[in-house]
């Protein structure tokens, strides 16, 4: 049987960046699915705290280069990457001097220098996607984890709705209790806007300033199901996303986390054989 492909787009992996409960997350749960049954790959940010000769970080040449648009300005992408052991895992960073900046010991720069955000999380989510493309990597699943993922749902079922790379993915978006405060740029909308998105498919943030709660509801509107990894997270977003309708994985404990989290994605592919 061929092994289904699933790409973790994630905020925060361990050891990669300093230990967290949404870090260690970050690397127990793809790891522990990696095998016969699934093949996978994870997407992260470069954060400037990264130690890219501690993690043995190198860029890939073919796939850097592509400038990306964002606030009518050209970013270079840059991509690295890393194996994670045990399971000698690919893991990908996404890079740019522009948003990730060398800051060592003094946090990931989603937490300094938060008036980037709105367009970090723009520049994050399309070099994802351009550099899945690139690989010509078809996934089955794909796996969003934390807030700094919460684009990719717009992107890949607005923007990218009909490359064949994605055209058959299940988008799984997952609840953790790691937040920002405040809201995103003013000019997010706006931003948006020149980056080739209808007012249409981004309605639900028109308006008013968006903060976690707008953000993460963006997500769950252009997901295909929703999975609750901790306990503790939001309860407006945690109701918003069981009021949905769609396919919901609820809070699982650690020792059962896997086989229901396997059980899970395979009911998504259950339901699309054909495309999968």
């Amino acid at each position: 049987m061929e092994s289904k492909k699933v790409l973790f787009i994630s905020q925060e992996v361990s050891p990669y960046v300093p230990d967290t409960p949404m870090s260690k997350l970050g690397c127990e749960i793809p790891q522990s699915i990696h095998g016969r049954e699934f093949e996978v790959r994870i997407f992260t940010p470069k954060y400037g705290c990264i130690n890219e000769r501690r993690n043995q970080l190198h860029e890939v040449i073919r796939l850097s280069g592509l400038n990306l648009m964002i606030d009518d300005n050209d970013h270079p992408l840059i991509i690295k990457v890393a194996t994670l052991l045990p399971s000698r895992m690919q893991v990908y960073f996404i890079d740019n001097d522009d948003y990730f900046h060398p800051l060592p010991d003094k946090g990931l720069e989603t937490e300094v220098i938060p008036e980037d955000n709105d367009e970090r999380l723009m520049f994050f989510t399309s070099g994802v996607i351009e550099t899945v493309k690139k690989l010509r990597w078809q996934p089955a699943i794909i796996h969003c984890s934390g807030w700094v993922s919460a684009l990719a749902p717009l992107y890949l079922r607005s923007k990218y709705s009909d490359d064949p790379t994605f055209r058959s993915s299940k988008i799984v978006y997952a609840l953790q209790p790691e937040h920002f405060d405040g809201t995103l740029d003013p000019r997010f909308v706006e931003k948006l806007r020149m980056n080739e998105f209808a007012d249409s498919d981004i309605a639900a943030i028109t308006g008013e300033p968006v903060d976690y709660v707008a953000l993460n509801k963006l997500a769950i509107d252009y997901s295909d199901a929703i999975m609750q990894v901790t306990e503790d997270v939001n309860p407006e977003v945690l109701d918003y996303a069981i009021k949905s309708g769609k396919p919901f994985m609820p809070y699982t404990p650690e020792e059962s986390r896997k086989e229901s989290q396997i059980n899970f994605y395979r009911s998504l592919s259950d339901n699309e054989d054909e495309d999968f």
